[in-house]
């Protein structure tokens, strides 16, 4: 062997596990299933939460992957023994914390088919049915929340799924930077023009929207948090002041997101004020209704939609109200023109007859990633299962939950409501101050029946009561709120 022939190591003297044909996926494959049902039926028999020593799941790993394959038999018995030591249980009835994320069993038989066909639906050629089963899923959504026309698809708008809100602000953000900038950040890079981009949200805003801005180029100094009101909504007379004041200084305004159900206290900005602003000033009017935007599925709820049709995209995610694991967004837009232009790169590669006819979508240009899998089946599953009066039904049944809640909180002497519930979530403190709101929040999550979370709401600690898993019954949240008047006795 010469010094630059690779070194061949020798036949392996075990030999290796064969990979599953068909006949062994199919036994593995019961047998998950078995698992996950098991799971899920006794899933109220846990604490909600139970967290291990940091690195005690890591310990349990050998150092090295396996040089010789293993029995899948013996990899599905790790999910007991490994994988399960570290669970937080999120689609547990006691899960009240952050927001939901519900998964049904429509929606986990819909990711197996997704995983099982094992498409990449990066372009209508590459699998049509990819794009068309998501095209005409999310016109379904556009009639079923009533939501304004200018985002159905036979139009000039249209969706597209994204893995989550943080996503479809990037994009969004993109768009509206390019249209601001008339696509000359496109070409020539943000120093196009020499005049700083601005964003604004409010600091009640997720995270997303400042993480997604700085992604963008635009940078955190040119991302303005706009104060909310008592009730958490956004100030809208310190927007448009802020509006004029970037002008003066010679910047360049481009990027509103206006959130519909903030991240502490479900709180709802005035987006049709908010659009009057935008309106007057050219901006890119994002919604984003990640959670609350699910309501719309019910004609009493439909407040949530307030303004929508002045807006340029508007977003939320299935995976938190409606029954549809993570993760999955929909993003719709007013002009898919705008959205394209600033997204499509377009090598030789990917060239292909459809396209170049202009009478398909391609959505690797409506996202970051060229590639996408075929996220619109736990969706049409989900649809298609329950229905939506099923839906409907989930949604009342959570906010009628909430407010029985809410009512038992407003009669206690020690505690209050820090601002009136809208929807499903539930903002508490306790009269005594932080510490005893945060007794409560401890005295919560140590009993393992429930499992909250917590914000800051003008300086004040909030105890949040996010009533929206599957699974929950007005049992738990009755449970849940004998345990929380006790220790409110006591805090």
């Amino acid at each position: 062997m010469t010094a630059t022939e690779p070194h061949i190591p020798a036949a392996a003297s075990r030999p290796t596990q064969a990979p599953l044909d068909a006949a062994a996926f199919r036994a593995a494959g019961h047998a998950l299933i078995d698992w996950i049902a098991d799971y899920r039926e006794t899933i109220h028999e846990r604490a909600v939460a139970h967290l291990p020593e940091p690195g005690a799941i890591r310990a349990m790993l050998p150092a090295r992957a396996p040089e010789f394959g293993e029995p899948i038999a013996r990899i599905l018995g790790d999910l007991d023994s490994v994988v399960m030591k570290g669970i937080v249980h999120w689609q547990h009835p006691g899960w009240f914390a952050y927001f939901p994320a519900n998964s049904s069993y429509e929606s986990i038989l819909g990711e197996l088919a997704s995983a099982g066909l094992g498409v990449q639906g990066m372009l209508w050629s590459t699998s049509p049915a990819c794009t068309e089963v998501e095209t005409h899923v999310l016109d379904w959504l556009v009639h079923a929340m009533g939501l304004p026309a200018r985002f159905l698809s036979t139009g000039a708008g249209g969706g597209a799924l994204q893995d989550t809100a943080s996503s479809a602000a990037l994009v969004a953000i993109v768009a509206a930077r390019e249209r601001a900038t008339r696509f000359a950040s496109d070409a020539h890079g943000l120093a196009a023009g020499g005049r700083a981009v601005c964003c604004y949200t409010s600091d009640q805003a997720h995270s997303s929207i400042e993480k997604a801005a700085r992604i963008a180029g635009i940078g955190r100094e040119f991302v303005r948090l706009i104060p909310v009101d008592g009730q958490g909504r956004m100030r809208v007379d310190l927007l448009a002041a802020e509006v004029e004041r970037d002008r003066a200084l010679g910047h360049l305004p481009a990027f509103v997101s206006a959130t519909v159900g903030t991240t502490g206290v479900n709180a709802i900005d005035s987006v049709p004020e908010i659009a009057e602003i935008c309106r007057a000033h050219d901006l890119w009017l994002h919604v984003d209704a990640a959670m609350s935007g699910t309501a719309a599925l019910c004609d009493e709820f439909r407040f949530v939609n307030a303004g929508a049709e002045h807006a340029d995209s508007w977003c939320f995610n299935p995976h938190k109200w409606m029954p549809v694991n993570f993760d999955c967004d929909v993003l719709w837009v007013a002009d898919r023109a705008a959205l394209v232009r600033a997204l499509s790169v377009l090598p030789e590669y990917l060239r292909n007859a459809a396209t170049e006819s202009g009478k398909v979508i391609d959505y690797r240009d409506w996202q970051v990633p060229l590639g996408r899998r075929f996220r619109a089946l736990k969706l049409w599953f989900v649809l298609r299962s329950f229905g939506l009066e099923g839906l409907r039904a989930l949604v009342r049944s959570h906010v009628s939950m909430a407010r029985t809640l809410a009512e038992r909180v407003r009669a206690h002497p020690s505690l209050e409501l820090v601002v009136e519930p809208c929807l499903n979530l539930v903002a508490i403190a306790h009269k005594g101050g932080d510490e005893s709101t945060q007794r409560l929040i401890d005295a919560a999550n140590r009993d393992g029946r429930f499992f909250v979370s917590h914000c800051r709401f003008h300086g004040r600690l909030v105890l949040r009561v996010s009533i929206g898993a599957l699974a929950t019954t007005p049992a738990h949240v009755e449970a849940f709120t004998e345990h929380l008047l006790a220790e409110a006795a006591r805090a």
